[in-house]
């Protein structure tokens, strides 16, 4: 498969899973990772890549990413799964 049989050229949204996702979302991640990872970053493009990147995981869940890569920096896998638990629906609870 070519990416341009996933988003045909001039087209900038697909949907997948039923989610609506945009181009470009892969390298958003990506770009906010890194800088997540920066010792460097200042803490206001800290806190603005924690929001991109948090805002991405449900778009790269529908994508299946994580079902097929895992993340290398432990910071980053535990801040994946700490959003991916966040948005799951809690189990039912056991009726009496």
């Amino acid at each position: 498969m070519k990416a341009q049989d996933v988003l045909p050229d001039g087209e900038d949204f697909t949907t997948i899973n039923g989610r609506a996702l945009r181009k470009g979302s892969v390298a958003a991640f990506l770009a906010n990772a890194r800088i997540l990872e920066d010792a460097g970053t200042s803490p206001a493009d800290r806190q603005a890549a924690e929001d991109d990147f948090a805002s991405l995981i449900p778009t790269l869940d529908a994508l299946g990413l994580f079902d097929v890569f895992e993340l290398r920096s432990p910071f980053l896998r535990a801040e994946v799964a700490r959003h991916r638990a966040a948005l799951s629906p809690s189990p039912a609870s056991p009726s009496a």
